[in-house]
């Protein structure tokens, strides 16, 4: 009877704190905050200090859908966010983007192949299919709408939109 009494405070202890964990979707900017301890919140997705901070772009080259090599450390940055908080449901939909050259089928096509590709590496790092949403927007929307070699290089993409 003496062990129970000392093992009922405990447990209702670690029932408090992991009760008080969760994971929020701030409508504002469209990213999951994590409140960690009911008084304190850290958003990994937003800290200049993180590895995924800013990093929510692969750029691909003219009617290519490879990932190049450089990108699998951003992709892995999201990974390991992904894998930390799955049960929050932590998710994105990944978002393939084409340059304003060849026609709206074509690039929507492109656009899902590209989507699909950085999928297809996310899965092969671990991260769970029901966190990953890939869809094309084409041609219709580019990061950079200036008609210069540069501005069209930024517009072949897939953008990670967390949810």
């Amino acid at each position: 009877m003496f062990k129970f009494i000392k093992i009922v405070p405990l447990a209702l202890f670690v029932l408090l704190v992991s009760a008080c964990s969760n994971v929020k979707l701030d409508d504002a900017n469209g990213i999951a905050t994590v409140n960690a301890g009911c008084s304190f919140t850290y958003d990994p997705i937003s800290d200049p200090k993180s590895s995924v901070y800013g990093k929510r772009a692969i750029y691909f080259e003219c009617d290519d859908l490879t990932v190049d090599p450089k990108y699998v450390s951003t992709i892995s940055a999201h990974t390991a966010y992904l894998k930390a908080f799955q049960m929050q449901r932590a998710s994105i939909i990944i978002q393939g983007n084409t340059d304003d050259r060849g026609t709206a089928e074509y690039n929507l096509a492109l656009g899902q192949k590209r989507s699909e590709a950085v999928k297809k590496v996310f899965l092969a790092q671990g991260v769970s299919a029901s966190q990953l949403e890939a869809v094309s927007f084409g041609k219709e929307k580019p990061a950079n709408t200036a008609q210069t070699e540069a501005a069209v290089k930024e517009n072949r993409r897939a953008d990670f939109v967390y949810q």
